[in-house]
């Protein structure tokens, strides 16, 4: 199983686009819904996954440096959950754009953001160039 960037499995088939096709009709819409909710899914499994490895891990060790060691890990599992968690709720915005019909397009002009990158990144709210300025902007000011 492949992952994205975002780190959500690639066990679907992309979305080929029919000629002609209207933008984000109904088939896509549903094709990106399912996508985000299988996402959403396997990334609730992990947060289980880690609640029940902290519960069954826990261990009060004598040893200064085990108990440091197991701190650590626990500590970098609960940064990753905690991206995780702001994850789901940015695919729970996704999902409520698909059903608002506001999906696919643009924040900043408009456009749509297109097919592949919605493919590549489902939770995309800016096209391409947009993104692209924002982040010039971003650099920009941090210096």
């Amino acid at each position: 199983m492949t992952q994205t960037k975002d780190g959500h499995s690639k066990n679907f088939t992309p979305y080929t686009p029919k000629k002609g096709e209207e933008y984000m009709n109904e088939a896509q819409r549903a094709h990106f819904k399912a996508m985000l909710m299988n996402w959403r899914s396997e990334l609730m499994q992990e947060v289980d996954r880690t609640v029940n490895h902290m519960k069954d891990e826990a261990a009060n060790f004598p040893d200064p440096a085990d108990r440091a060691t197991q701190e650590e890990e626990f500590s970098l599992e609960l940064r990753t959950r905690d991206r995780e968690r702001k994850l789901i709720r940015k695919i729970d915005q996704t999902m409520e754009r698909i059903k608002q019909d506001d999906y696919g397009y643009c924040d900043a002009c408009g456009i749509e953001i297109g097919i592949k990158r919605l493919e590549a990144r489902p939770t995309a709210e800016l096209c391409i160039d947009c993104k692209t300025l924002a982040e010039i902007k971003e650099k920009q000011e941090k210096g």
